[in-house]
């Protein structure tokens, strides 16, 4: 006999807490994003219509999403979607997923990006594209290029640009710089890889479902980070910002990797957590 919505949560919701040593909130909340993404209904419904027994296929579904979830497959790649930034995002297992710690480094550079006027942004390793396209929705005179050597990941960011209708972005095969010439921006962003090598959490949660290229980068998760930062100041027209994302615990030796390249005016912002997430420097 097929479940009703009510037991699904009340039932489902404590089973997957158990699996995935969530709290029994979040545990909740993920029933519902399935329980809507097959029922193809609004969070509203699943509260008014608690009584509705899901039919045969419905069911099936379902229960497939739920069971590769159990197995610590991440809910943004089951359900090919996340939110970003007040925007809606395609991702899959050719992204990351696109996390709020990051919407810190896009209100950083919406800060220091005029609302008229030209003006070129680099975004490096844009993935999905979320970084780039939440900018470029939110300064349509800007001229945002986007950068990824992943052609896969390239993919999914034209098709986020297309669902967003941007025509204020140019998507770029690009290893790192390798592809942009003589070009100069006025802004360069990058949510690079920072994670070490070594590091255990490569093998834990939703991380181990991401691409490893989009997160590794070296015995102390700095190589790309470096590589940018000692070659940047080339693509950078004066007085030009670059700012990264970075680990919880590199902010000061990202600060001292920007000083190093010839930087200025380098500082470190906080999530709203407190820890310095961002940290970037000016061009001289």
């Amino acid at each position: 006999m097929n479940s009703s919505i009510h037991s699904l949560l009340r039932d489902d919701s404590v089973a997957l807490q158990a699996a995935l040593n969530l709290d029994i909130s979040s545990a909740r909340i993920e029933i519902q994003c399935l329980l809507q993404a097959v029922l193809q209904v609004n969070r509203a419904y699943l509260f008014t219509h608690p009584e509705r027994i899901l039919n045969d296929a419905e069911s099936l579904r379902y229960h497939a999403l739920l069971a590769r979830r159990m197995q610590g497959e991440p809910i943004a790649y089951l359900l090919g979607e996340r939110e970003f930034f007040g925007l809606n995002f395609k991702v899959t297992p050719a992204t990351l997923i696109p996390r709020p710690d990051t919407e810190l480094l896009v209100e950083l550079a919406l800060a220091k990006i005029p609302q008229q006027g030209v003006y070129r942004l680099l975004d490096m390793g844009t993935g999905s594209g979320a970084i780039a396209l939440s900018i470029a929705h939110a300064r349509p005179k800007a001229q945002v290029i986007a950068v990824d050597a992943s052609l896969g990941a390239l993919a999914v960011a034209a098709e986020n640009q297309r669902a967003l209708k941007l025509n204020n972005v140019t998507l770029l095969h690009s290893d790192w710089f390798a592809a942009l010439a003589q070009q100069r921006f006025d802004m360069i962003v990058s949510n690079p890889p920072y994670i070490e090598s070594t590091d255990v959490h490569l093998s834990q949660g939703d991380v181990r479902f991401e691409p490893l290229t989009a997160l590794a980068s070296g015995a102390d998760g700095l190589d790309d980070i470096r590589r940018i930062a000692t070659q940047a100041m080339q693509h950078l027209n004066p007085q030009a910002w670059l700012m990264f994302e970075h680990g919880y615990q590199q902010a000061a030796q990202v600060r001292e990797i920007l000083q190093q390249a010839g930087f200025q005016n380098v500082f470190s912002a906080r999530d709203l957590a407190g820890i310095e997430r961002v940290t970037g420097g000016c061009a001289s």
